[in-house]
């Protein structure tokens, strides 16, 4: 099932648009100055719940970052592109990165090269990321944070259309990366408890909660 359904996405179901569009998606160096400048806007000029989200997200990306690099070693699992030939789909070099957008990409067959230039499959660094940021949108933002699971999806998809994950990974990684979203920001919230009504009690009274920030402003 996993494999047919990966035969599937990655050279049945594709296009020319699709191309551009899940290379694009999976490439971070594209979004990574749009989304560090957004950080910044937010830490400056942000109010209590922008700063929090900020600040929150990044500390449990970093977490993030080290259970999918221990657990990628754990379980060692091998990319399609190391065990079988697979379509890829590569970006065109520019500068700035985002003009490679322009440009139509390159489709190839995987080779042998292709088998050690990647790590292990599981977890996906890409679906946790983005289904951690998406579960923290959707607390923050409850009104229109949800939307950002169109992107979380959009990005594990185009993990298996390029050929980097099997189906069963970007699945199980989408439950791994809410697991770790909603652990981590219980933490944060029994730390702001507990630390915030002690050395900030002002701002503590204003925002007894962190996810709940947003809903008291509004009302």
């Amino acid at each position: 099932m996993d494999q047919s359904l990966f035969h599937l996405i990655n050279q049945q179901w594709t296009s020319a648009p699709l191309d551009l569009l899940m290379a694009g998606l999976s490439d971070s160096q594209i979004w990574r100055p749009f989304f560090i400048a957004a950080g910044f806007g937010a830490l400056l000029f942000g109010g209590f719940t922008a700063r929090i989200f900020v600040i929150c997200l990044l500390i449990s990306l970093a977490i993030a970052g080290l259970v999918t690099s221990g657990l990628k070693s754990a379980v060692a699992r091998h990319r399609p592109k190391q065990m079988q030939t697979v379509r890829m789909v590569q970006l065109q070099k520019a500068r700035p990165k985002f003009l490679t957008l322009f440009k139509k990409p390159t489709i190839r067959v995987s080779d042998s090269t292709d088998r050690s230039r990647s790590g292990p499959s599981f977890p996906s660094g890409h679906t946790v990321n983005n289904t951690i940021a998406a579960t923290y949108f959707t607390l923050f933002y409850r009104r229109r944070g949800w939307l950002y699971w169109f992107v979380a999806m959009a990005v594990g998809y185009s993990r298996i259309y390029l050929g980097a994950h099997w189906p069963s990974d970007v699945v199980a990684t989408l439950f791994l990366g809410i697991g770790e979203a909603l652990l981590l920001l219980g933490l944060f919230e029994l730390i702001w408890r507990k630390a915030g009504r002690k050395w900030m009690p002002d701002l503590f009274k204003r925002h007894p909660s962190l996810i709940l920030g947003e809903k008291r402003k509004c009302e």
